[in-house]
């Protein structure tokens, strides 16, 4: 299905250059002399680089179909990281290089959306936020709960998050999976 860059919206998932494509960011730009064109921000669903494109104003692209299922994440076997179905319990097996970025989040049992192109499996959409509990960080002086600084904290699943002097280890946090930045503690 074609549809005019003009109706470009954050998130949407197009087909450009033989690749797939999430729409990250778009501006309409109606110059004083020529035609108006549309700046875009994309994300290649496939290798996950990030590209600017401009496109005129008159121009289609064909919208790619994406299929979501809502799978479960079970366990790591070597680099490969194995999913189930929850309503079939169909298992599926996705290369540990193809989710590189998504790992850094992802813990037993959590429910992820699998993205799914014509059968061929895209990348693993993971909640906006995840409780992940502190394994490693400096201990707190007394009296530099106010400071406002922060300092390092490894995470169960590896990932290094800035966090507040507060924060100790076994503590529960609210990450942000767009940045990797710290929201709260978990309650």
């Amino acid at each position: 299905m074609s549809i005019s860059v003009n109706d470009f919206k954050n998130g949407l998932t197009i087909e450009v250059k033989d690749g797939i494509w999430r729409v990250v960011e778009f501006q309409h730009v109606k110059p004083g002399k020529g035609s108006a064109f549309v700046r875009s921000k994309l994300k290649n669903l496939r290798t996950g680089a990030v590209q600017e494109m401009t496109f005129r104003s008159t121009a289609k692209v064909e919208k790619a179909n994406i299929e979501n299922k809502k799978m479960q994440y079970l366990y790591a076997e070597g680099d490969n990281y194995v999913f189930m179905d929850t309503t079939t319990y169909e298992q599926l097996t996705i290369a540990g290089d193809q989710i590189q970025e998504q790992l850094k989040y992802l813990k037993e049992n959590m429910e992820v959306n699998i993205m799914m192109y014509n059968g061929e499996t895209i990348g693993v959409d993971i909640p906006n936020t995840v409780d992940l509990k502190v394994t490693e960080t400096e201990a707190s002086i007394k009296g530099d709960t106010q400071s406002g600084g922060s300092k390092p904290a490894t995470m169960e699943t590896g990932l290094v998050v800035q966090v507040p002097f507060f924060v100790n280890e076994g503590d529960m946090l609210t990450i942000n999976t767009q940045d990797g930045t710290y929201i709260s503690r978990a309650n």
